[in-house]
């Protein structure tokens, strides 16, 4: 099978068919229209098997995940999503592969009504780059730069659950059973806050989605507003299945330094809090934990009922 059988077989009509797609796959680019009186908003991600994902990770998971991280970081910016481009490399034309693929990053596309619009293929070592658009009205973006002293520090979902399932794939947890199978899934099939996001704009003061740890996002979240944060070690929340495998410190350390937890983090004036109440209310709202407040001065303090506590180092992809 050839590159373009290839495309055609399992990319051509991938995600959602949108109106504002003039021109998709199969021309040299695509041609997209961007809504009157909005802001275009794009990101790229780059997952590499070994590195990103085990090598025994099924095709669907693969496919669902790569979109999912791209639609991660729109949502942290309040953005709606709407187009993809997809660059994929693989050793080899593997049929019943792209098949699992296709169907994971389309189920994903669809559910968040996004059209594949273009990309490339290629052959080699397994790595799937994704760049996801999508629109948000003007000036309404959300952004890391933004907190100030005295907001309010919130996180969505159950930080840690996701690196304490890849722990567990790769032999480095044990642990059966449906907490197991509970963890696992947060690895394998993010649920990025799409809906969320956009209900926080007017909201929270500044946002970004916690990919590499809690912690070390923090810092990079404080440091793009100049300001300083302190995190209570007390409220983390900790997922059940968590802290049943993994016992209250290994969950502490999952949660704050084991990334791929694709949740906002983000920061709320007092002022706004009735705002925030009525976004937590609406229907498909995640749980939202208030974890700490901004502080002036510069970094992140983790204090607990013993003092302060070292801040984990989250993820880095040229470390170690």
């Amino acid at each position: 099978m050839g590159e373009f059988e290839l495309i055609d077989r399992f990319f051509k009509r991938l995600g959602a068919s949108r109106d504002d797609v003039m021109l998709g796959v199969g021309d040299d680019a695509a041609l997209l229209a961007v809504p009157i009186d909005h802001e275009l908003v794009a990101c790229v991600d780059t997952l590499v098997q070994g590195r990103h994902f085990p090598s025994s990770t099924r095709a669907d998971d693969i496919g669902w995940r790569s979109l999912a991280v791209n639609l991660s970081d729109l949502a942290a910016m309040g953005a709606v999503p709407a187009w993809a481009t997809l660059a994929l490399t693989v050793p080899a034309a593997d049929e019943e592969w792209l098949e699992g693929f296709a169907m994971g990053f389309d189920a994903i596309a669809k559910a968040h009504h996004v059209s594949l619009v273009g990309g490339d293929t290629t052959r080699g070592p397994l790595t799937v780059t994704v760049q996801a658009m999508g629109f948000v009205p003007q000036g309404a973006a959300l952004r890391r730069r933004g907190a100030t002293v005295g907001d309010l520090l919130y996180i969505t979902g159950w930080p840690g659950d996701a690196a304490a399932g890849l722990a567990l794939i790769e032999g480095r947890l044990p642990g059966q059973g449906a907490y197991r199978g509970a963890l696992e899934h947060k690895f394998r099939r993010p649920e990025p806050r799409v809906a969320f996001g956009q209900r926080l704009r007017g909201v929270a003061s500044a946002c970004m989605d916690v990919s590499d740890g809690l912690g070390q996002d923090l810092g990079r979240l404080v440091a793009a507003s100049g300001v300083g944060a302190v995190l209570r070690a007390s409220e983390l929340p900790l997922s059940q299945a968590l802290f049943a495998l993994a016992g209250e410190q290994g969950a502490r350390d999952f949660a704050l330094g084991g990334g791929d937890d694709y949740e906002l983090l983000f920061t709320v004036p007092p002022s706004r809090r009735a705002g925030l109440a009525r976004a937590m209310a609406t229907a498909g709202a995640p749980a939202c934990h208030c974890i700490g407040e901004i502080t002036a001065g510069r970094g992140v303090r983790l204090v607990s009922d013993r003092g302060d506590l070292p801040v984990p180092r989250g993820w880095d992809p040229f470390s170690g």
